[in-house]
């Protein structure tokens, strides 16, 4: 496995030291653990960014929309809890999936008690997709304590937002 960052300094107030990025990959084991410690000359901080290939611990993340595959999506249900959960099951291709992405976005932003999840239904999520039943994309399966409760196909914000409702309060 490999883990690869991105060093991000901000910018100084000086005009002779601009911001800049330096992307690194450590190859590492999966049982491996490290830290990153940064210091520059001007004893700024700096913000590391580490992105796995894999997801040894899932976590559900609130007030934002996570990709999920195959082998994530059960893992961050999981992680979920108590939490609702609502997956966008969409393709690449679907226009009316363009077109809701970014009204999902903003009810992820909204219900920070509720955990917001897509998964791009291509070839390679083509089993999970078929074990949760999708007919039609874009379709949003509510779930909680890891069961489907609701379902909304196609792109109809009302009813998601009706649906969500629903599941928040019972």
């Amino acid at each position: 496995m490999a883990l690869r960052f991105s060093l991000f300094l901000p910018p100084t107030h000086s005009s002779a030291s601009p911001s800049w990025a330096l992307p690194h990959t450590i190859p590492i084991s999966s049982s491996a653990s490290f830290g990153v410690s940064v210091r520059t000359q001007e004893k700024r901080t700096a913000r590391v960014v580490v992105r796995s290939s894999t997801i040894d611990t899932a976590e559900a993340v609130v007030g934002q929309v996570t990709e999920v595959n195959k082998d994530t999506f059960w893992p961050v249900v999981k992680a979920a809890g108590d939490k609702s959960v609502v997956l966008d099951m969409y393709t690449q291709w679907c226009g009316p999936c363009k077109v809701i992405a970014p009204k999902f976005r903003e009810l992820s932003e909204k219900y920070l008690d509720v955990v917001f999840l897509k998964l791009d239904c291509n070839q390679e999520n083509k089993s999970l997709a078929k074990e949760l039943g999708i007919k039609v994309v874009p379709t949003f399966k509510i779930l909680k304590d890891s069961k489907i409760v609701k379902e909304v196909a196609g792109a109809k914000l009302d009813d998601l937002v009706a649906a969500i409702e629903t599941v928040r309060s019972s």
